[in-house]
């Protein structure tokens, strides 16, 4: 067991920031909208898989066959342009229609909560039941099946000893680093982001101090879906597939990341995802792959007993300008 780990370790650690940059990512969903409207959106995940089935109708629209070099990385970033605005516009339409009007009535969080999961069930359904099987056409009726697109071209660009990086995985890392990148310097460094910042601290003195809470709520979800949906690209770059439930268990997993990293800090679901890719893929070359899902849940439940902030340990609303 111990050989197989120290025979897989740099194979593990390629795989799991691969794995880490998708989770956090899509991490950065849950953890901004916790950060200004304390609320878990359960529903996020689904956007995710949304992004997943937009990537899969831009392949097929463009007719991709087998592409590498350079025409890979054009592919991957038209995938992620077209689902970064089909999320962005799922996750608004989400809000204002499953979480305004409750904010509106002064409702209770908990029933933002169960608003969330309703909405979660209905975009699956829509897509296991409409979606999947009328517009892209698979064999079983509620689209059980994954759907498959075999477009890419292997290459390794780094080949050196045990250290072998194909060209899936870097395209993978450096977008998700670029996203982060931009993710960080829009919320520190724009008025939007000040305004989120603010909302988050203390929405009553934002308001006074006229900042839209609406409009920052708005992009809030924009953002968060713009994530979500680079995500499902560099997802489907890797995987070169998609089903309606994907997003079931990979949302449960960018929500570990997210407490990890210290739910509502931005920088911290970025941590928390790097850190639970590679938890898992070392888990995975210690205890067997079946074990890997287990690793990650276990991971959760320890950081909830012993660290229950997280890595970073400080919310969003504490974060400085």
């Amino acid at each position: 067991m111990l050989d197989d780990f120290i025979n897989q370790f740099w194979p593990s650690t390629i795989d799991g920031l691969a794995l880490g940059a998708i989770y956090a990512l899509l991490a950065l969903g849950y953890t901004m909208v916790y950060g200004v409207l304390r609320l878990i959106n359960f529903a996020h995940a689904d956007l995710f898989m949304v992004g997943t089935f937009a990537a899969l109708w831009t392949v097929r629209t463009l007719g991709v066959s087998t592409a590498g070099g350079f025409a890979l990385v054009g592919v991957v970033a038209l995938t992620a342009v077209v689902a970064g605005v089909v999320t962005a516009g799922s996750a608004m339409l989400l809000e204002v229609t499953a979480y305004r009007p409750l904010r509106k009535r002064g409702a209770s969080r908990l029933a933002a909560l169960i608003s969330a999961i309703g909405a979660s069930i209905f975009i699956q359904q829509l897509f296991a039941t409409v979606v999947v099987h009328r517009v892209f056409g698979t064999s079983e009726e509620g689209g059980r099946l994954p759907v498959d697109e075999h477009f890419k071209q292997l290459t390794n660009v780094v080949d050196y000893g045990p250290i072998q990086i194909s060209n899936d995985k870097l395209i993978i890392f450096i977008g998700a680093v670029l996203m982060m990148v931009a993710l960080d310097q829009f919320v520190n460094r724009t008025k939007l982001g000040r305004g989120i910042r603010s909302t988050a601290q203390d929405p009553e003195t934002a308001v006074l101090m006229g900042v839209n809470i609406d409009r920052v709520v708005s992009v809030t979800f924009m953002v968060g879906g713009v994530m979500a949906g680079v995500a499902a690209a560099l997802y489907f770059l890797r995987f070169e597939q998609t089903n309606y439930f994907v997003g079931f268990l990979l949302g449960i997993k960018a929500f570990t990341a997210a407490v990890l990293g210290g739910i509502g800090n931005i920088r911290g679901a970025l941590a928390g995802g790097f850190v639970l890719g590679l938890l898992e893929m070392y888990g995975s070359s210690l205890f067997g792959s079946q074990w890997r899902d287990v690793v990650a849940f276990t991971v959760l439940i320890l950081v909830l007993m012993f660290r229950p902030t997280g890595i970073l340990g400080e919310s969003l609303q504490q974060a400085r300008a």
